[in-house]
């Protein structure tokens, strides 16, 4: 069969990596790629908004299934195009991915159907927040309501820090038309966890469970980014945390969704934060994580295909979704400077260091190719992923990994997993 995969990152790369071991699939084609998925997929030049030139390129190629990776076409739309052209693809409608493409949306659903999750109020006019920030309690959070890559969230420790923060969300308009509305939220403290699970609109069976780290430098300081590494398993994802979301927040969601005529089908990652009173929803993402799925993907024994076309026909419940007993870090290569503004176009070294190493996996983010060279091209370079018995050892193994490639200017953390040691 013949796979087109929609996107361009380090998530869309260990997509493409999932769906070449799979003995069914023949072709792989993504839109528009980077100079790693090039090494499984043909690349072509069609951006993932460029919803009438995919659709196009997917009949005349014939294409037996679209996976949709990133979170713009999702809630754009793009699932809906390609279904009405009946082009069979992998992903929510339009009418599902609202659980992400609005916050208030899916804070408001969480309230109506007992889901639990912080105390919040929803804004359209800045002034009516700020008058409301006069009595609020500190520290407290304020969300850009519309998709902002991940940044579109401030933790505000002063009231000055939240009036600033209403200023760069809906005057300013920092996030662009996702500041339009904002949802201010409790400050929640405990651990993160972020469990990404595949739905059929029905059956909810999740994935194994993983711990991103958003802020761009050590110890949690710095600007929010996209992620700056993972691991997987989280510690902390307990036996008892387990039945917990499954019984209130998992299927509740999932019962939800239908109950609105809004079925939904494909990936919900759930962000959760594990309080004194219990997890709680953070937020809600209607597609793989970036980059959790650089350390999900790897330890899933199923083939790929197989789950997709389960979530598709509403056949879930027949498969069981498998992952390895192990452990699996990512580290992110940066450009020194993102998430505000970095140099692109630098020449990578030492890619080649990963060739045949089955622990190993090297997950280009932001690369192409200039001059028959792989060089930069985003603040997020690369995903340096390993696997190991556990998670000290993948760890361990990750950051090993890190010194076999260079660029000119390469960033990391280098407290990636580091909870692991108070686990």
């Amino acid at each position: 069969m013949k796979v087109l995969i929609v996107g361009s990152g380090g998530r869309e790369h260990a997509i493409a990596a999932s769906v070449a071991k799979s003995d069914k699939v023949d072709k792989i084609y993504c839109a528009p790629g980077n100079a790693g998925i090039a090494q499984l997929a043909e690349c072509v030049a069609i951006g993932a908004m460029e919803f009438d030139k995919l659709v196009t390129f997917a009949k005349e190629k014939a294409i037996d299934l679209v996976i949709v990776g990133m979170d713009d076409p999702l809630v754009g739309g793009l699932v809906d195009e390609m279904e009405k052209a009946g082009i069979r693809t992998f992903g929510p409608r339009k009418n599902a991915a609202i659980l992400e493409g609005s916050k208030a949306f899916s804070k408001d659903l969480m309230k109506k159907y007992d889901i639990p999750t912080a105390a919040y109020e929803t804004f359209d006019d800045p002034k009516a927040a700020l008058a409301y920030l006069e009595s609020a309690e500190y520290p407290i959070v304020l969300k850009a309501d519309g998709l902002a890559l991940g940044k579109g969230v401030l933790i505000c420790n002063t009231k000055q820090e939240a009036i600033d923060g209403v200023k760069e969300i809906m005057e300013d308009k920092k996030f662009g038309s996702a500041g339009n509305r904002m949802v201010v939220e409790e400050f929640m403290t405990g651990r993160e966890v972020s469990v990404l699970s595949f739905v059929d609109g029905n059956t909810i069976q999740i994935m194994s469970s993983a711990q991103d780290h958003k802020r761009a430098k050590d110890g949690d300081q710095g600007l929010n980014t996209g992620g700056m590494g993972t691991f997987s398993p989280s510690p902390f994802y307990t036996k008892e945390v387990d039945e917990f979301c499954h019984k209130y927040i998992f299927q509740k969601t999932v019962d939800a969704m239908k109950a609105e005529g809004r079925e939904f089908k494909g990936v919900i990652f759930f962000g959760l934060m594990l309080t004194e009173k219990g997890p709680k929803v953070l937020e809600y993402n209607a597609r793989f994580g970036d980059p959790e799925a650089q350390v999900v993907l790897p330890r899933m024994k199923n083939d790929i295909i197989d789950v997709c076309n389960a979530c598709i026909d509403g056949t879930l419940d027949q498969i069981k979704v498998e992952f390895e007993d192990n452990a699996a870090v990512c580290v992110v290569l940066a450009s020194d400077g993102y998430p505000v503004s970095y140099e692109k176009g630098l020449p990578i070294e030492g890619l080649e260091a990963f060739d045949g190493k089955d622990d190993y996996f090297c997950f280009h983010a932001g690369t192409k190719f200039a001059d028959g060279r792989i060089v930069t091209n985003g603040g997020r370079v690369l995903g340096i992923t390993a696997k190991g018995d556990d998670l000290k050892q993948a760890r361990k193994k990750a950051y090993e990994a890190t010194e076999w490639v260079s660029f000119a200017n390469k960033y990391m953390r280098h407290d990636i997993g580091k909870a692991i040691d108070e686990a």
